[in-house]
């Protein structure tokens, strides 16, 4: 049984790589094509010999859904080239950068400005912004001290001000978003990325003086955009490079501006690039 199933399964498109567009798609196909079968049956055989094929038909079109992630071959082709941008965002929920978790616009914040304020920011001789030597440095001793206490996603709570028990966490992939009475308060695209924050937001209190009166989503903006000028992986130490890449998806192509690390491949950032063009 399992050399069968292994064979009809299709990785790319089932677990965590499972397409809603696709899944919610061929789930109304199979209601379609049940309630067809169905009818047709109905008439030439009576209703409960329709009935039964028709549920027949649509249990094995979910369980080639399930198995396969799509019942129409060409699904995802299909789906990318047909379905209007607007209604494909529908589905994203957190999948790309960081934009989609972070505040309402209420508690939008300068981060850059902030930053640079609070002494955890300057301009290089290249012109740039990079991170002080001091704030650096602190950084980067806290980063090695959570690494080695295998610091848990609880440990954001301390440091966005809010309590742990009021925390839910949603997986996507090796991103997780994290929720606080119905506000997103935070967005990891990696372990690397957590690790950062948890960094951090350890450190940036001695530096900022408005980080206690600062809400638990403006402090996810100060740690998010502080991930940016992080110049060695917090994961495995490796080097991080900063460029626009394209995220593609089976229903989506997406152009991101993201930070990498070169060595783990973790991602620290990522964000739409339209956003940071429409922002510049």
């Amino acid at each position: 049984m399992g050399t069968v199933l292994d064979r009809v399964r299709r990785p790319e498109y089932t677990g965590e790589d499972r397409c809603v567009p696709c899944t919610a798609v061929n789930t109304v196909i199979a209601i379609g094509v049940a309630v067809a079968v169905g009818y047709v049956v109905t008439t030439a055989a009576g209703s409960f010999v329709g009935t039964t094929v028709g549920g027949t038909v649509f249990a094995l079109s979910v369980a080639a859904i399930y198995f396969r992630g799509y019942l129409v071959p060409g699904t995802p082709t299909l789906t990318k080239r047909y379905f209007p941008e607007r209604v494909l965002a529908w589905f994203d929920k957190a999948e790309t950068g960081g934009q989609t978790a972070t505040a309402p616009a209420a508690e939008e914040i300068d981060v850059e400005a902030t930053l640079l304020d609070a002494g955890v920011l300057e301009e290089k001789p290249h012109g740039d912004l990079g991170l002080t030597p001091a704030f650096a440095a602190d950084f980067r001793e806290r980063v090695e001290r959570e690494r080695d206490e295998d610091s848990d996603r609880e440990a954001v709570a301390a440091i966005v001000g809010i309590d742990a028990g009021e925390l839910a966490f949603e997986e996507y992939g090796t991103a997780f978003v994290a929720h606080a009475d119905g506000r997103n308060v935070g967005r990891w695209e990696s372990r690397a990325a957590f690790l950062a924050d948890v960094a951090a937001g350890r450190a940036l209190p001695d530096y900022y003086d408005g980080w206690a009166d600062t809400g638990p989503a403006g402090r996810g903006q100060l740690l998010a955009g502080l991930r940016l000028f992080v110049e060695q992986c917090p994961a495995c130490d490796g080097q991080v490079r900063f460029g626009q890449e394209v995220v593609e998806s089976c229903c989506r192509t997406v152009d991101v501006v993201a930070v990498t690390c070169e060595d783990c491949n973790s991602r620290l950032f990522e964000v739409d690039a339209s956003d940071v063009a429409a922002a510049a």
